[in-house]
Order: C-alpha cells, then structure tokens, then sequence
C-alpha cells in the first residue's frame, strides 16, 4: 500500500518539525510537503500531489480559512484538517464551509491527530475531543457525517452575482455593476450552476426566488 501524502502548513517551523515527525513516524503515512504561509500552499499544491493538507487557521499573506476555499475549488478532492488554537464555534463553522473535513486543537494530542487523520482517510469527519465536550447538537451532526450544501461552494463573488440574478438583473447589468467582463459573468453563471446543480438560466431564478436572494437577503 502506498502511503497516504500529506501537506503541512503553518507558520511556525518549530510546531510543523514536531507534526512532521508524529506523521512520518506512523505507518502508511508520510509528509510530502510543508509551507509556512497561505499563498506558499497554494504555490506548493501546483508543484506536488498529495491526498490531505494539514493547515492552521491564522497564517500570514493568506488565511487559512481562504486557503481552504481555493483548494477544494481547484482540489476537491484533497481532504482539509485544520490544526488551531482558537476554540470559537464560528471558527470551527468557518473552517466547515470552507470545505474542511476535520477540525483539531493544538492542544490535542498526537494519538488524536493520527486517529483525526485515519478518519478523515476514511470518509468521515472529525472534531477535536476538545470541542465535542462542549459542542451542541448541530455541531455533532457536523462531526457525524456533514456534507457541504451546494451554496456553501459558492465564492463571495458567485454570492454576489447569485443575488443580482434573484433581483432579475440582465448579464450586462452585472458587468456594469461588479466591474467586470462579460466572460467573467458567464462564468460565474456556469459556475453557480454546477456547483447549485442547476442547468437551466430560468432554473436558477427560480432558485433564487425560492431561497430569498437579494441583496438585503444576509
């Protein structure tokens, strides 16, 4: 069996060398790849394949929560853990939306973090021990098996656009408005739709009526 390749990003070199060797010192699991900031990730992902990275929440030139949007839109299939210090629900349902499969402590122990590994491995996610003491239900149900709804996929431009189309603004409207290319609004269009599984234009207004959309909608 080969092993299973894994990123790591954080910019604290000494707390990646310590991940590192919890990693490398399991079976069947192995680091490929390490980076100290959010664009370095991005950057490294071009240049190496591998199956998970392992990422801190605050990291410097790119955030780790933008990080993790970028790869499951360039890289849906790599699987997201994140490794933090801050406890907040909003950062745990952050990470979530993002298209994370895991959330981890920093505090957690190294058992936890090759269990949270196998885990995720297998389909499933999972939350710090940490976390679920105080976790309420909807979290757990996120922890059981949560599984990312086509609008949570949607960048903050494809929001934005989504809620033009639900006010019934025409594609030229929309460049006038967001300042940009009507090959750009086609592709969001497209982009909306895949991600929303939509395939007609009259669909996705219909879909936007039902869900609210507008900008006065969040």
């Amino acid at each position: 069996m080969s092993a299973y390749r894994i990123v790591l990003a954080d910019d604290h070199a000494m707390l990646r060398e310590g991940i590192k060797s919890i990693i490398d010192e399991t079976r069947n699991l192995q680091v490929v790849g390490e980076a100290s900031d959010g664009l370095a990730l991005l950057q490294l992902l071009k240049k190496i394949s591998t199956d998970m990275v392992v990422l801190d929440v605050s990291m410097p030139k790119l955030r780790g929560i933008e990080a993790a949007r970028e790869i499951k839109r360039q890289y849906p299939e790599i699987k997201i853990l994140f490794l933090s210090m801050y406890k907040k629900r909003e950062y745990l349902r952050l990470a979530i939306a993002a298209g994370a499969e895991g959330y981890l402590l920093k505090e957690d122990t190294g058992f936890e973090l090759i269990h949270a590994i196998d885990t995720i491995r297998h389909g499933r996610t999972y939350l710090s021990s940490f976390i679920l003491k105080e976790a309420p239900e909807d979290l757990i149900g996120i922890c059981r098996g949560y599984r990312r709804r086509g609008e949570d996929l949607l960048t903050t431009r494809e929001r934005e656009v989504l809620k033009l189309v639900g006010e019934g603004k025409t594609s030229k409207e929309i460049v006038r408005m967001l300042f940009i290319s009507p090959n750009t609004v086609n592709n969001h269009r497209k982009n909306i739709k895949k991600k929303l599984k939509i395939r007609k234009n009259a669909d996705l207004i219909k879909y936007t009526l039902q869900k609210g959309y507008s900008v006065d909608s969040e």
